[in-house]
């Protein structure tokens, strides 16, 4: 027996010179699809949905290129490389907005010619096009004759992938080549992990992202957004907390209702105008956790992110207090080396040493050959096991040696590495809260009195760094070094 789709009627394809004009159509194609699908899940959940599969699309961008067309060579975006149709699909046009007309405008400006705009044949899943929070299952399983996936669809695996940005994605012969790193679906996963892992919602994250491995610098970060505040600093507008608690620039009492239990990965975040603010995510200890957050924070296309976290320093010249900025890393997290192999350099990216040692020197009063005192550049390994000291350390300490590591952690090498893998801006700047192999091992009363007194100066350098980078612009800050022989137009 053929299956039974019942679609909404069919939007025409329509080209577009105006980025802002083709970013209306987008949203006006997916929010009837996804009205369309919310309004037949309410009728399946009553057991009124008549029989058949109930689908709807995701909207599409395509672009036509006839000639191979010369731009200006400073940029890493915004054209496509070679002769050829390509396409993207989208999800939430309404919260990439910025982006996407940014994105079309160089497209379109790069090589005067128009995009089109479009239903694609990749239908949105049901659990997708829900409004977030809104339960699939229902109290009531019993009742409903038709399963769920026979009357929707639902997540196909085979387009939540990092194909795309891993560079082994391979077109059919006939095949529109990407035009976009992630396709709508992969998107979407992302948007639904962020909402689990952080506790807020994707409109609130900002361009420039600080991950960091301890409370101390949440509890900093929360106190100095606080009084920012309180005092209606004009830099930023807002802060939110997890459960997407709202303070307004000019104001004392939150409004919303905190989470009963903080999620896995809390995220907070100081809005600026056009994305251009601060969030900041503790991503507690671990490669496997840096990864999973950065997998996800990299949909929404950032323009930097920062590691500031603690390390054990390796040369008996450290201090406990130091700062380690890192140009270069040894990988021993294990998480990437399906994604992107361990023979990859990872490159320091000029722009944001640049932004991270002026902070540092302008916060600490500090420069020139005066810095070093407090600060030295080099490698940083990131190992999977916290607890290598226990193990034979002969070998560990001879490959730490060779590589020339001044400081070992577990997360700034993955944040690093996949960074460079998803395309975001990415740095480190560490801490140096211990020094096993000199005997300074970071014992309780020892850390307290530490975290005291420098997680603030800490964090305030990676703000600061932050906020040079926003002034340098997204253009500056994406890097051709991020670029591989075949990319897409969209950064």
């Amino acid at each position: 027996m053929a299956e039974t789709n019942t679609t909404p009627p069919a939007f025409t394809t329509q080209r577009f010179t105006d980025p802002a004009a083709a970013v209306d159509r987008l949203i006006e194609i997916y929010d009837r699809n996804t009205r369309f699908l919310r309004a037949a899940f309410d009728q399946y959940l009553k057991g009124e949905l008549p029989i058949g599969r109930h689908r709807a699309f995701y909207p599409e961008i395509r672009f036509r290129s006839d000639t191979y067309t010369r731009v200006d060579s400073r940029l890493s975006y915004g054209f496509v490389n070679q002769p050829g149709q390509y396409a993207t699909t989208i999800t939430q046009p309404e919260l990439f907005k910025g982006y996407l007309c940014h994105q079309l405008e160089l497209l379109i400006s790069n090589h005067d010619q128009p995009v089109e705009v479009g239903e694609s044949d990749i239908p949105i899943p049901l659990h997708f096009a829900l409004v977030a929070g809104q339960q699939v299952a229902t109290d009531n399983p019993a009742e409903l004759s038709v399963p769920l996936r026979d009357a929707f669809d639902v997540p196909d695996i085979a387009h939540v992938n990092d194909y795309i940005v891993n560079g082994t994605y391979e077109p059919l012969a006939g095949e529109a080549v990407p035009l976009a790193p992630f396709p709508a679906q992969r998107v979407d996963y992302s948007l639904h992990r962020l909402m689990h892992y952080s506790a807020t919602d994707p409109t609130h994250f900002q361009n420039y992202v600080l991950f960091t491995n301890y409370q101390f610098y949440i509890d900093e970060f929360c106190r100095l957004a606080k009084v920012m505040m309180a005092e209606g600093n004009s830099q930023y507008s807002a802060f939110v907390e997890p459960g997407n608690v709202l303070t307004q620039s000019g104001e004392t009492h939150p409004s919303g209702k905190a989470p009963t239990q903080l999620p896995q990965m809390p995220a907070y975040h100081l809005i600026g105008a056009k994305g251009r603010g601060i969030t900041l995510i503790n991503i507690g200890v671990g490669p496997s956790n840096a990864k999973t957050i950065t997998d996800h924070v990299a949909v929404l296309r950032p323009h930097a992110w920062l590691m500031l976290g603690h390390c054990a320093g390796l040369r008996s010249a450290q201090a406990l207090g130091d700062y380690v900025l890192a140009h270069a890393y040894v990988r021993e997290d294990k998480v990437l080396d399906n994604d992107i192999p361990v023979w990859v350099p990872i490159p320091a990216l000029a722009e944001i040493q640049q932004a991270l040692e002026a902070a540092v020197a302008e916060v600490t009063g500090l420069d020139g050959f005066d810095l070093k005192r407090v600060m030295r550049t080099g490698t940083v390994a990131s190992v999977d096991n916290r607890n290598w000291e226990l193990q034979d350390q002969r070998e560990p300490v001879r490959r730490l040696s060779q590589s020339r590591a001044i400081a070992l952690d577990m997360e700034s090498a993955t944040i690093a590495a996949n960074g460079f893998r998803l395309r975001v801006p990415y740095g480190t700047l560490l801490c140096v809260s211990d020094k096993p192999l000199q005997g300074e091992l970071k014992l309780p009363g020892m850390a307290s009195k530490f975290y005291q007194e420098q997680v603030a100066q800490h964090l305030q350098i990676g703000m600061l760094a932050l906020e040079k980078l926003g002034a340098m612009g997204p253009e500056r800050l994406h890097s051709r070094k991020l670029r591989s022989f075949f990319e897409t137009a969209f950064q």
